[in-house]
């Protein structure tokens, strides 16, 4: 370890080492925002600063550099954003749409034209920067993009309906904010006025022709040949992410900056068509996201040094302030005029979250160095050329000022305003239960009856009818369908219990809703085949982990009900310990269904339950309420 850190400090690092560093400094990051419940970017983003001050090296030192065309960093990067962008896609599905349409509708139009046209007025008159050049930090600076907005919505857990919204602005006005960019600088070039509204109609048409129509057109033939069973499974993933590079690379190869809107549009008609399923590509892809922006998080944080944030220091805070305080408000508050889909809580948290990411970033790179090189080799800006030459090699310096700062404020302030306008839960751990019959009832009330979040899903209408009666929250649906994964808003869960009478149902729900509450929080019932042996029970791992002590099934936990069971509570002090409450129903049957602490919150019981902090309370299912000793609370029905 000494001889690799040795390695690591200097000049003299080897390129194995140093995207060694990159792998393992970006997966530490990520899991030192998981193990502190901290924004992910923010320690991505300071870890890749450090990195490149501490080595004083950077991704370019390893790196030929050529024109702003065929720069291989950037170049890199624009597959990669295209990759992340594709991912994206695939996650926006129409039914979203439902209840917040016409806010994303206005937020990737109207806000994006007033968010483009203040940010320009303010960097020409406010900071001094040619017409040109503030135009084209607007358009950039009006996107925010899925690699800083997913990772900050994980963070802060918002209700279905801001997540939905924030994911489908972040995904579409990506390519929005690059095709607006191009056009500024196609116009910039221009010699007239005339010639500037032709350019951008030429470029408008192509961008639509190529990455709307070209987008569908992919989506169609991919979708034929996955329907027919022409691409074999263990290919599929890699096939797409093959196809993914020639539309992005061909696409930019017909206009620039139409395979963002491509790999988009190819995305959303992949993830909205109904012949065949997508979602093993969307698991692999998402996989692939996480390093993705580690890695890219932590090479371009490590490009910038003090010096380059020292030059634009003032100019960018003094962005960044206007981004935040004007800029973001301004555009949703006035984009959301009159819509009654949003309620002023909700366009409140939309004002005051914004981050840039990489995309902002690469983009910014590219068309910096276009300009620069225009204004000192093309004669294209007169007089004006040398200064725009000089202020070009700012912008991508005050853009990753932004970004740095953007993603700091939100990161940090997004979770606390979210809970403070009750559209985000501090500490998910109410309880989904997929089943509804009285067991699961009858702990659901228990658990409501003390404030705990509860929803139950069943497909029998008796069931839902009872537990409605009961003021619980249930919808009669079924746990595999599509419209409790996509429309049922989770926030304030933060855990599954598969109760159903179908074992299979209960394992194949525990999967599916893994990338909801995590391998952690997915439970089910004990299967009835559990002791059958290898040959005739299903394998362990396409189940999840049992709960409630003694691992009751379905049939045990329907018999304590029928003979009047019910839920009581038990509080484990330092004066009553778990041996005491052990003891207390020492040749009675029970079963501890969840325990609920300060520290931890509430959450299912295991089925050996060897250890109980003090101030925990027991939720016990006893058959009669003669049966308990201690003092507790009904939760029957």
């Amino acid at each position: 370890m000494p001889h690799f850190l040795a390695l690591a400090h200097g000049s003299g690092m080897s390129p194995l080492v140093f995207l060694t560093l990159i792998l393992a400094i970006g997966v530490l990051a990520q899991w030192l925002a998981w193990r502190f419940k901290l924004p992910s970017i923010l320690l991505l983003l300071a870890f890749g600063f450090a990195l490149g001050q501490w080595t004083g090296v950077k991704i370019d030192d390893y790196l030929a550099q050529g024109d702003a065309q065929f720069n291989p960093l950037l170049s890199a990067v624009g597959l990669f954003v295209a990759i992340i962008l594709f991912e994206g896609g695939l996650t926006l599905k129409f039914s979203e749409l439902r209840e917040s349409g016409l806010p994303v509708l206005r937020l990737c139009t109207i806000a994006v034209g007033i968010s483009m046209a203040l940010t320009a007025v303010f960097m020409s008159q406010a900071l001094g920067y040619d017409i040109r050049l503030a135009l084209l930090s607007g358009a950039i600076l009006t996107v925010t993009g899925p690699t800083v907005i997913a990772p900050l919505l994980r963070h802060v857990n918002p209700t279905r309906k801001m997540a939905s919204i924030f994911k489908w602005e972040g995904i579409v006005v990506d390519p929005i904010g690059a095709i607006l960019g191009v056009l500024v600088f196609k116009a910039a070039l221009a010699s007239d006025a005339d010639t500037a509204w032709l350019q951008i109609l030429v470029s408008t048409g192509k961008l639509l022709l190529v990455g709307v129509a070209g987008g569908y057109l992919l989506g169609k033939i991919v979708e034929i040949l996955l329907r027919k069973h022409l691409i074999p499974d263990f290919l599929q993933p890699v096939f797409l992410l093959a196809v993914v590079a020639v539309a992005f690379t061909a696409s930019n190869l017909v206009e620039k900056e139409a395979g963002l809107l491509t790999v988009t549009v190819l995305g959303i008609a992949l993830a909205n068509q109904r012949s065949v399923s997508v979602k093993h590509i969307l698991e692999f892809k998402e996989n692939l996201r996480t390093l993705i922006i580690s890695s890219l998080f932590i090479v371009l944080s490590g490009r910038v040094t003090v010096d380059d944030l020292a030059e634009t220091l003032w100019k960018g805070i003094a962005l960044l302030v206007f981004l935040i305080l004007i800029g973001r408000p301004l555009s949703v508050f006035g984009s959301l005029l009159g819509s009654n889909q949003t309620t002023s809580k909700e366009r409140i948290f939309l004002a005051f979250l914004a981050p840039r990411g990489i995309v902002a970033a690469a983009v910014a790179s590219i068309f910096a160095l276009e300009f620069e090189i225009a204004a000192t080799s093309g004669g294209k800006f007169g007089d004006k050329a040398a200064l725009i030459a000089s202020q070009s090699n700012e912008i991508s310096a005050l853009i990753f000022l932004v970004i740095i700062g953007t993603v700091a404020v939100y990161g940090l302030a997004a979770a606390p305003l979210a809970r403070g306008l009750g559209l985000a839960s501090k500490n998910p751990t109410g309880i989904l239960f997929a089943g509804a019959d009285s067991w699961a009832r009858r702990a659901a009330k228990a658990l409501a009856d003390d404030g705990h979040q509860v929803m139950l899903l069943d497909t029998n209408y008796a069931n839902i009818s009872a537990a409605k009666m009961l003021g619980l929250e249930a919808h009669r649906a079924n746990i595999l369908s599509e419209f409790a994964e996509e429309e049922l808003d989770f926030n304030g869960l933060g855990s599954l219990i598969a109760g159903t009478p179908n074992d299979e149902v209960n394992s194949m729900a525990s999967q599916r809703f893994i990338h909801q509450f995590g391998r952690a929080g997915v439970w089910q019932i004990a299967p009835q085949d559990r002791d059958r042996g290898h040959k005739t029970s299903a394998a362990s791992d396409v189940r999840s982990q049992v709960c409630f002590t003694g691992a009751p099934d379905h049939a045990t936990l329907q018999r304590f009900t029928a003979s009047e069971g019910v839920v009581k509570k038990s509080q484990i002090t330092e004066v009553f310990t778990l041996e005491d409450f052990r003891l207390t129903y020492d040749g009675k049957p029970y079963h501890v269904l969840f325990l609920s602490d300060e520290s931890k919150g509430l959450r299912p019981a295991p089925v050996e339950l060897e250890r109980v902090a003090p101030g925990t309370t027991l939720y016990v299912l006893l058959p009669k309420p003669e049966t308990n000793g201690d003092k507790g609370a009904n939760g029957g029905e």
